[in-house]
Formats: C-alpha cells, structure tokens, sequence
C-alpha cells in the first residue's frame, strides 16, 4: 500500500521546516517567494496535498463556512447556492451544504455545524429559533440569515425589499389597468412573504380596494397550481394574479391554460425572484427580480466582517430588485 505523503516528506525534501510547509499553503502566511517556490516544487514532486482539516485544527480556522437550505425544488435557491459557493471560494473558504428537511432547523443539524468547527452559517429559507442562534453563537459562530430575517434577533440578515417590491407590484398592476386583483401568497411564518403581501395591501389600500381574495401557495409549484385554481372558482373575476414568488406563477399559469383561460389575454399573472425559467417561452413571466448578486455580496461582506471581529452590532440590510417585463401582463388602460 503506497504511504501518504506527509508535510514532513516535503520539508525533508526541500530542506525546510515543517512549519515552513504550513506557512507555504496559507493565504496569509508570512514566507519569503523563493522559499514558498521550492517548498511548492517539492511537494508537486512528491505528489502532498494539504489536509484542511488538520491545517484549521493548528490555525483554529477551518475555512468552512455552512448553508441550510431547505426547499431545493425551487430553483431560486440552487441558483443562490452556486453564487455562494463562486464568491465564497474566492475568498479561500470551502462550503458544508445542508439540506434541512422541516421548516425549522433542528438540535441534530446545529450540532453537525459545531462539529465540524463551521467559522460561519448561512440561513436561507429555513427558520432559525433564537435558541439555535444562541447556540452557535456561544461557539463563536457567525450566522447570516439570506432573504429573511427574524426581529430581535443578534444576526446579520441581508434581504430584498419586499415591503417596497409588493407597493411596486400593486402599482403596476393598477398602472396597466387591473382592478380585480388576486394574491398567492407564501407560508404566513415566513417575513418574505408576509412583507411582499403587507406592501401589496398596503398600495391597494390607499386606492380604496380594501378586499382581495388571497391563498397560501406555500412557495411551491403544486402550491401555486392548486391556490390558483381554487381562486378561479370562487373568483372568476379576477383579471390580474400577483404570485409572491415565481415558482408559485409557473403553477398558476399552469392551472390557468390547462382550465382554458388565456394569458395576459383573460387574466394577467405575475411573479417574484426572476429565476431563469421565468424567460422560457413557455411562460415568459413578468417578474420582481431580487438583486441576488449584491445580496450575495453584502451577505458574505459582513460574515467575514464577524468572523474577523469587525464588528459591533448585527445589521440588517434590504436591498431594493427591479421590475423585469415579459409577455404575462397586459396593459388593460
């Protein structure tokens, strides 16, 4: 059985210290050029590789950084996750992906991340208990909640301004004419979508419409599929579906052609993320677009700030999207 190479195999050949080695493979490690160059010879020679693990039990960094994520169907969130993953190795660290099974993050998976000495978590679409922050905190954890957050909470939190999303959407719709307007909305537990519902009523509400027929999609396909349908039913004059995310308009637009209706021509239906679907023809969905890119940015720029001890308070930063017109609205004026 061939022997693993070691950080002392490669010290022996290039006639250096084992301490050297370890300074060679580190980002930030003080070695002059030429003795980082003939340490890296050696051990492509040799064929070493460092063992993270190892390195970030010495340095007590281990350069790993985890993600809960919980509700892989949507394709918001891989997307979301391959940008995490580019920006995040770009700045040397390695990704621990967990795909959190319940709405609530449980004991066992925050337990997994301590394990395995995370310098950082990311949140996503799962839900957080302050006991859990509490936890990780108290094992010098940062925690960055992504397009969600949690009042009171001692975390950083990045997310799109979704109050401010939901007045554009209903303006726009009654800008194109729509006054018969329809709401499928996201879990009532999540801030997503209760912010996207509060600013749609609340631009809706200051043009004197104060009923709107509402349904829980449960930000998901099938959700959506079957919200719109049961809306149809008992609401068969609405002319205009606001979706409080994309995946959730696929569903509904979905129901709506195969019940026989035409969009934009009989009812208008729009959506929120923009994920890539959104463009295909099959839908060409008019859309909220989340700012994911600078979200992504702020969320890794004020993890590495708490890991590195620069800052005092958590903050919690929206992030304004934009509107992206396609072919499922019609202007009614």
């Amino acid at each position: 059985m061939n022997k693993k190479v070691t950080a002392m195999d490669v010290a022996r050949l290039a006639g250096v210290s084992q301490s050297s080695v370890s300074r060679a493979f580190s980002k930030n490690a003080s070695i002059s050029n030429k003795k980082r160059k003939l340490i890296l010879d050696a051990a492509e020679k040799l064929g070493y590789q460092p063992n993270a693990i190892a390195r970030g039990l010495i340095t007590n960094q281990s350069r790993i950084i985890g993600i809960v994520m919980r509700d892989v169907q949507n394709p918001f969130y891989p997307e979301v996750l391959e940008k995490f993953y580019s920006r995040l190795s770009e700045e040397g660290y390695q990704i621990m992906f967990i795909n959190s099974q319940n709405d609530e993050i449980q004991e066992h998976e925050v337990s997994q991340l301590i394990e395995y000495s995370v310098e950082g978590v990311i949140i996503t679409d799962a839900l957080l208990t302050s006991a859990a922050v509490q936890k990780l905190n108290r094992n010098g954890i940062s925690v960055v909640l992504f397009n969600r957050y949690i009042s009171d909470s001692m975390s950083n939190a990045v997310i799109c301004n979704n109050f401010s999303a939901g007045q554009k959407i209903g303006q726009y719709l009654l800008d194109t004419g729509h006054r018969h307007l329809g709401f499928i909305s996201g879990p009532a537990n999540t801030s997503t979508s209760l912010d996207r519902s509060r600013g749609f009523m609340d631009t809706l509400q200051k043009h004197g419409i104060e009923f709107i027929p509402m349904e829980d999609g449960s930000f998901t396909y099938q959700g959506g599929f079957a919200a719109a349908k049961n809306l149809m039913k008992h609401h068969d004059e609405i002319d205009a579906l606001f979706c409080a995310n994309d995946i959730m308009a696929f569903g509904a637009i979905d129901y709506l052609t195969t019940a026989g209706y035409r969009i934009p021509e009989d009812i208008s239906v729009i959506g929120f993320d923009n994920v890539k679907m959104a463009d295909w023809s099959s839908y060409t969905l008019t859309t909220w677009q989340q700012p994911v890119d600078e979200m992504i940015h702020q969320a890794v720029k004020l993890m590495l700030e708490d890991i590195n001890g620069q800052q005092e308070e958590p903050e919690m930063n929206f992030v304004d999207g934009c509107l992206i017109e396609r072919a499922s609205v019609k202007d009614r004026r």
